[in-house]
């Protein structure tokens, strides 16, 4: 279902191109600034890209403008970073899920906004993915299955605090019921033991991070 699916292309460092593996064809893309370049490398059509293009080529942004791609323009002093501009542009297309890719390295602070960010509760309403270089980053609220290979790493963190009730399936260190504090380590390096798990949380919101790769 393509068009329940929007793709958000984050600037910074290029994602990894095995992530469009990801990606089924015919979805709708939004690209944050130079996300606008990766997307076009990527080879794929952007629907829209916001930002205060500070980072993007001039060409390739008056390229796409003239173009198919809708370019919203946003000033340099915002309160907003250009990914969370875009995640906003995504959610106003009422997407059942929101996939984004994103490299890996760079600024730490945009990489800890970025995941904190992914929690939000704004975006409640809608299933996030996140490739973020090789890793693999999925949002649950309620219920979500993860699949992979056994003896991959998964690791659980609770966002924006306690995540409660949290039951898993499928992992090495199961949780019955369980609380996970924001902040804790305790579900640093649980591990798959079968080819699907399932992680699911009475109330609040979790990360379920793969390291690298293996999980969908």
């Amino acid at each position: 279902m393509s068009n329940g699916i929007v793709v958000v292309v984050a600037g910074g460092n290029p994602p990894d191109p095995d992530a469009l593996l990801q990606v089924p064809l015919g979805v709708r893309v939004i690209a944050a600034d130079k996300g606008l370049e990766h997307a076009i490398s990527l080879g794929l059509e952007v629907t829209v890209a916001v930002g205060d293009f500070d980072s993007a080529s001039p060409d390739v942004v008056a390229r796409a403008e003239a173009g198919a791609t809708t370019v919203e323009r946003h000033p340099a002093e915002k309160d907003a970073t250009d990914l969370e501009l875009a995640l906003d542009r995504a959610l106003s297309m009422s997407p059942e899920r929101i996939v984004v890719l994103s490299g890996d390295g760079g600024r730490l602070d945009h990489l800890f906004s970025t995941l904190l960010l992914l929690g939000s509760s704004r975006y409640e309403s809608v299933e996030i993915d996140a490739f973020i270089g090789g890793a693999r980053v999925y949002v649950v609220r309620g219920q979500r299955a993860i699949e992979g290979e056994p003896g991959e790493l998964v690791s659980l963190f609770a966002l924006h605090g306690p995540a409660e009730e949290v039951r898993t399936e499928g992992l090495a260190y199961s949780l019955d019921g369980e609380t996970l504090e924001a902040g804790s380590t305790r579900g640093v390096s649980n591990v798959l033991v079968e080819e699907r798990a399932r992680i699911s949380v009475g109330s609040g919101v979790l990360l379920a991070v793969c390291p690298r790769g293996g999980a969908k």
